[in-house]
């Protein structure tokens, strides 16, 4: 019996790797808030033995020993999944309510494991393209390699407060592993936007993802006048997010690497032509078929080998995941 943590198992992403992980055989422990959202995941596998899939309820991931006891379990864990990151909808200080929590939350479970989960062999945390992106000057092709040059200086202004925290948390668990050396190897899955379906039991209209969010608000009618500007133009689809954190477990080799787990470029008037083509039914709410396209001439080369040599990861088409990720917010009453 291999036994999993999961943390921040309510969350978007979170909510597919459970089923990618109880569909593998692993027994799967999540960490969640409250009762209540962890009782909507058991409710939710009805199928699934009590003993293959639990919860445990951690309820501040930046608090000082926030994961000390959510690591001792018997059995043991053999690895662990860290999704969760601080959640709250007021930044006013960003070092108190954005950048000390993201680096803390990461910090405190590798820490809680080294000191109460010896048994854990490897663990892989959810980072960020944030953590890669240089906003300033795009490199000719983006990989594993690069890494934000955002400073803390730089993070104070609150446009730059998501990147900085997603780098200084990743950064720090890079140099957790190296002074420490714990009994544990770490690995990280890096994607840009996260489209995809969303998992009814957990999600609302008004609780979906900030990606989600660009297709709800497309077919909604907000973009009908005037189509938002795309902003990045990388995209991946959450089953293969997803799918990336699990086989990371799997894959021997995927110890110790940075995984840049994208699928291509995408822009919001393609979404638009797609949504056009798929859910025909929608059209009168969908901006005009001749609306310009904002994607740029020029734009950068991504590089995804890495994720598909090692994770044997095969991305779905952007055309597949906007048509699922449609239906199922139709299903919840878009």
């Amino acid at each position: 019996m291999v036994k999993v943590l999961l943390t921040g198992g309510s969350g978007f992403i979170a909510a597919h790797i459970v089923d990618i992980l109880l569909q593998h055989g692993f027994h799967t422990v999540v960490t969640v808030r409250s009762d209540e959202k962890g009782k909507r995941i058991i409710e939710a596998h009805p199928n699934v033995p009590k003993e293959k899939l639990s919860y445990v309820i951690v309820k501040d991931v930046a608090k000082d020993g926030a994961f000390d006891d959510a690591v001792k379990s018997n059995p043991p864990f053999d690895y662990v999944l860290h999704t969760a990151s601080p959640f709250h909808f007021n930044v006013q200080d960003p070092v108190k309510d954005f950048l000390d929590p993201a680096i803390k939350g990461t910090t405190g479970i590798l820490r809680a494991i080294k000191e109460y989960a010896p048994t854990v062999k490897r663990v892989v945390i959810t980072s960020s393209f944030a953590a890669i992106v240089n906003g300033k000057q795009h490199p000719k092709v983006y990989s594993e390699k690069e890494w934000n040059p955002v400073t803390w200086e730089d993070a104070m202004d609150h446009s730059q407060v998501y990147r900085g925290s997603k780098t200084f948390a990743e950064k720090a668990a890079w140099t957790f592993v190296e002074k420490e050396k714990p009994n544990f190897d770490i690995a990280t899955i890096n994607p840009p936007l996260v489209f995809g379906p969303i998992v009814h039991y957990l999600n609302s209209l008004e609780s979906l993802n900030t990606s989600n969010q660009r297709l709800r608000n497309l077919i909604q009618g907000q973009m009908k006048e005037k189509i938002a500007p795309t902003g990045n133009f990388l995209w991946v689809d959450v089953r293969d997010v997803a799918l990336a954190h699990v086989r990371a477990i799997e894959v021997p080799e995927a110890g110790r690497e940075r995984f840049f787990v994208v699928a291509g470029f995408f822009s919001n008037k393609e979404l638009a032509d797609i949504v056009r083509e798929t859910h025909p039914k929608l059209e009168s709410k969908l901006p005009p078929a001749d609306s310009p396209s904002d994607f740029p001439e020029n734009i950068y080369e991504i590089d995804n080998n890495k994720s598909q040599k090692i994770l044997g990861l095969k991305y779905r088409p952007l055309k597949q995941t906007v048509s699922d990720t449609i239906d199922s917010l139709l299903a919840v009453g878009a």
